[in-house]
């Protein structure tokens, strides 16, 4: 299990598993233009397209994903004394505990990627869990894994549409996403599907990005960088957690707990989620998500594009993950954005 990053998969930069190479740059285009306000890019237009620029996005990003940052595509609080690692088993075994996740019951992993958070989980709770994702390259990846670090019995997969979802009322124990549903077009009416699949009494709950009460949606700074974030992770619009809570009262879940884990409350003794970013606290198990080991691989990508290895458009798929990162770490330094924002729902007995 790599959490880490996986040095390993640098020959898939190169081979382009999710995108034919000869569509590799009108892929980057395509996507771009969807921000591009002067080429009709607006968020009207996002949501419309959700679904495809979703499965875009992670076709570009999913190998540069999993080979910097590991199985897990996710930020997570950290202690000083903690590596990267230990965090983010620790953030994921966390919600399988808040789930109450146990053995004979089956959780729903909503936006599942590759599977990592889902197979940390069932391993530490014995629980089955079900991976939803709409693409097909990483549902690809996940299935290999699974099989690979023999978990197949617990961890499985579907494709489906999340506002859609091919599964009978009433039918898991529990429901959870990790940096997903931020992806969704309508939280509202993704709530209700969800909420709809749950047993009466099932709990939900999951780490949300948000941008927080105190962006100011009139401040050029705040703006930018909200923008600068959708654009390079493929989200159609942030939202604060009021309106996060808003939809998910509207669809009809109690909300039992809620806590922004983006926040450093005590600096003496945790990290703040963005300074794996920054190089801070460095270790062997996060290194290759610092800026200078991000540079070092934005010139490796460079050449091998460059010789021909590795297809037109791959650098600037990484320039944009690499240029995102900046923005990330300067929305949590300004403290208008967070990658963590917790809640935990239950469906109520009598819905």
């Amino acid at each position: 299990m790599s959490m880490g990053g996986d040095l390993t998969r640098v020959t898939a930069l190169s081979s382009s598993e999710a995108i034919k190479k000869k569509d590799v740059a009108s892929t980057i285009s395509n996507y771009e233009n969807l921000f591009d306000e002067k080429k009709g890019g607006t968020i009207e237009a996002r949501k419309e397209n959700y679904s495809s620029m979703v499965v875009d996005f992670y076709n570009m990003v999913t190998q540069f994903y999993e080979f910097g940052w590991g199985e897990s595509f996710h930020f997570a609080p950290r202690h000083k004394w903690e590596s990267f690692n230990a965090s983010i088993a620790r953030h994921e075994m966390l919600l399988a505990h808040k789930l109450e996740l146990k053995p004979g019951k089956t959780a729903l992993d909503m936006g599942c990627g590759i599977g990592g958070p889902g197979r940390t989980m069932a391993r530490f709770s014995n629980s089955k869990i079900v991976g939803l994702n709409v693409n097909d390259y990483q549902l690809s990846r996940a299935k290999t894994l699974t099989q690979q670090q023999g978990l197949s019995h617990l961890c499985s997969y579907f494709k489906a549409d999340w506002m859609q979802m091919p599964v009978d009322n009433d039918t898991y124990d529990a429901v959870f996403h990790l940096e997903a549903l931020e992806h969704s077009p309508d939280r509202l009416a993704n709530f209700k599907e969800i909420i709809r699949v749950m047993k009466p009494g099932a709990l939900f709950g999951g780490y949300d990005w948000v941008i927080t009460e105190k962006c100011d949606l009139n401040n050029a700074e705040h703006v930018k960088v909200k923008k600068a974030i959708e654009l390079g992770n493929g989200l159609p619009d942030l939202v604060k957690p009021s309106e996060v809570l808003a939809a998910l009262k509207e669809a009809g879940f109690e909300i039992l707990e809620t806590q922004d884990y983006g926040l450093t409350p005590n600096p003496d003794s945790e990290i703040p989620w963005y300074d794996a970013l920054e190089g801070k606290y460095l270790d062997i198990s996060g290194w290759k998500h610092t800026p200078a080991a991000m540079w070092l691989t934005n010139k490796m990508v460079w050449a091998m594009e460059t010789l021909r290895i590795a297809p037109k458009g791959t650098l600037d798929i990484h320039t944009m993950l690499f240029n995102v990162a900046t923005d990330l770490v300067q929305g949590g330094k300004l403290g208008i954005f967070s990658p963590s924002y917790f809640y935990l729902c239950r469906k109520p007995l009598n819905k």
